[in-house]
């Protein structure tokens, strides 16, 4: 009966070729209004003064708690496996919705 309840709970999901890659994104904006959450992943370069938004995902607001509360969890094991993952932004800096990713300072 279990077996039966999880076969039923499982979603085939399908992945468009042009999606397989993925995108790579070293920023992101989180924005919201009373009804969806905004969350544009962004990739910057370095010493460019325009970034370009990679995706944009608009979800419901329990949608977006349980993509934080599945992110915690995944961080968790993460780093129970490979270690503590560090964080360069300055203890209590605002951030206004916005995720900076710093980029590594490159040398000449």
């Amino acid at each position: 009966m279990a077996n039966e309840n999880q076969n039923q709970n499982q979603i085939k999901i399908e992945i468009p070729k042009e999606e397989l890659q993925g995108r790579y994104a070293n920023m992101a904006m989180i924005a919201h209004g009373p009804n969806d959450f905004f969350i544009d992943m962004i990739l910057r370069g370095p010493n460019m003064p325009q970034a370009r938004v990679q995706s944009r995902i608009i979800m419901a607001p329990q949608h977006a708690k349980e993509l934080m509360l599945a992110l915690q969890e995944n961080i968790h094991r993460y780093e129970q496996n490979f270690g503590e993952i560090k964080i360069n932004r300055p203890a209590g800096a605002p951030n206004g919705g916005i995720m900076d990713f710093p980029l590594p300072k490159g040398q000449a």
